[in-house]
């Protein structure tokens, strides 16, 4: 949940392309090798069918699993898994906001009608949680670099008539713990035509949560940092954390919402122009949703809401939406809105700067 920003200067917007290019086939290579462990899991359907495999996660109602004669991770619907076990750690879950890690065993009874699922921790220390309870299911190591996960996206548009060209980068990672996780967001969009000012959007988001002993509740910290060449902000930083619930967490859906204050500093700069900076002290209200459909559709919407308590009367709002449609393996077409808004801008600057990107993405980790 933070944003900041590198604006990409028209000349070396190629070779920044080539760089990331780079980069993406890099982390494709290796990313068989970091990620990868012996296919010793089981999986057992409704219908009887048993597999030999890795398991990778749970997440949006669908369970990844690693063969060593398939390409890429195969997508299994939860509601058709009888039987799992695994003697890899893992962190598990639940709807209401149980966190347990260990491996993983069906709990098998005669007397028991709905499965269930076996975590143990020790051979002394287990959980035993019913199956449609599980929401989210993730390895886990004591080595640093496997808890990362995350995904990189691009996309370009050109236009002939008016030599009108679009960028856009992006890429976001998180870092995962038993009852804690921090996120970092980037995203630049550069468009330019001919007869027209360059236009540059750079976003940097930083954000963390931590599980508190209630269920689903939580306490959390964002840090936004914008530049907006449409707006006339050089840097806007936003700093903020209150505390947080999760309204809905499910195998369909996750709901969650966050209150409290927040620090808004922002240097303008427009050509002729002068303006101080501002600093404004703001309520904070941010709200994430994530809809999910097995294994080809994600929705998600994140927004943060800054009533400001030092200027009555004036709100800002930042918001981004982003459709997912899964192509094949890691890949997905991606469609993203982004925007912000101040109700009450400096005389001469513009109130809002929104707009759309479409273009591949690619997630690596989990």
């Amino acid at each position: 949940m933070l944003k900041r920003g590198f604006a990409l200067e028209r000349g070396g917007r190629l070779g920044t392309f080539a760089r990331f290019l780079v980069l993406a086939s890099v982390l494709v290579v290796s990313k068989k090798n970091l990620y990868a462990r012996e296919s010793t899991d089981v999986v057992v359907l409704n219908n009887g069918d048993r597999l030999t495999c890795t398991i990778k996660r749970l997440e949006g109602g669908v369970l990844f699993v690693g063969l060593d004669y398939a390409d890429g991770d195969v997508s299994i619907d939860w509601t058709k898994v009888a039987r799992i076990n695994s003697k890899q750690l893992f962190i598990v879950k639940t709807q209401d906001g149980l966190v347990i890690t260990g491996k993983l065993a069906t709990y098998i009874r005669s007397d028991v009608k709905r499965a269930k699922v076996q975590v143990a921790e020790t051979d002394e220390k287990l959980v035993v949680i019913d199956k449609t309870q599980i929401v989210d299911v993730r390895q886990t190591s004591e080595e640093f670099v496997r808890r990362f996960s995350g995904g990189i996206s691009l996309g370009y548009a050109y236009s002939k008539g008016n030599n009108a060209t679009q960028y856009n980068l992006g890429f976001q990672t998180t870092y995962q713990r038993e009852r804690w996780s921090a996120q970092t967001n980037v995203s630049s969009n550069l468009s330019a035509n001919s007869g027209a000012e360059t236009s540059t959007r750079n976003a940097v988001s930083l954000g963390s949560y931590h599980l508190l002993p209630w269920d689903n509740y939580f306490y959390g910290g964002l840090g936004n940092f914008l530049q907006s060449s449409v707006q006339g902000i050089q840097l806007q930083t936003s700093l903020g954390g209150g505390i947080g619930r999760f309204l809905k967490n499910t195998n369909r859906s996750r709901i969650a919402l966050l209150g409290g204050m927040a620090w808004q500093i922002t240097n303008y700069h427009q050509t002729g122009i002068p303006q101080p900076t501002e600093n404004v002290a703001a309520a904070l209200i941010a709200l994430d949703v994530s809809l999910f459909r097995f294994s080809k559709t994600n929705l998600k919407v994140l927004a943060d809401v800054f009533p400001a308590l030092s200027d009555p009367g004036r709100v800002r709002f930042n918001t981004n939406v982003s459709y997912f449609v899964k192509l094949f393996g890691d890949i997905s077409w991606t469609v993203t809105f982004y925007g912000n808004w101040d109700t009450r801008p400096p005389f001469h600057f513009s109130g809002s700067d929104y707009g759309s990107t479409t273009g591949l993405s690619w997630d690596f980790g989990k």
